[in-house]
């Protein structure tokens, strides 16, 4: 992008307005702020990822997007992936997952996994993309009662 520098990087404090901001626009039950610093400061196999667009010529910065995900010896979990919505399908999802494809890769990763409701089409196709498929249907998984497809990807085919 010729105007913008788009950086990924580790989330910070200074970030939880804007990630909050992407969270309750994004998720039909949004994580707390509580939630997410927990992921941040707290939960020693988390990482949490933004993906941030500065203006070159003004400076100006905004997150537009962020992951948490886990890593847990040789398998991981993708625990949130969002992308604010004025700008859903132009990448950015795809370059946050191809951040942590590389993530687990170089730490010996063997499967990433990650559970999505069954109606979020537009979320199932991002992932099938990527390589996911599902693997099974938890039924009722979530609050309202709807059902999760757990989906999982291969990282290292061969260990």
């Amino acid at each position: 992008m010729k105007y913008l520098d788009v950086e990924i990087r580790p989330m910070l404090d200074s970030d939880l307005p804007q990630v909050m901001e992407i969270e309750n626009l994004c998720f039909l039950h949004p994580y707390k702020e509580k939630d997410i610093l927990y992921e941040l400061h707290e939960n020693p196999v988390s990482t949490v990822l933004v993906i941030e667009y500065t203006a070159k010529s003004f400076g100006l910065k905004q997150i537009v997007g962020f992951v948490d995900y886990w890593i847990t010896f040789d398998s991981g979990t993708i625990c949130q992936i969002a992308v604010h919505p004025d700008i859903q399908r132009e990448g950015v999802g795809s370059e946050l997952m191809r951040e942590v494809l590389n993530d687990a890769r170089a730490k010996k990763v063997n499967t990433l996994t990650l559970e999505v409701r069954a109606s979020n089409e537009k979320a199932i196709n991002f992932y099938k993309k990527h390589g996911f498929y599902v693997v099974v249907t938890k039924p009722h998984y979530y609050d309202n009662g709807e059902d999760a497809l757990y989906m999982m990807t291969e990282v290292n085919k061969n260990g």
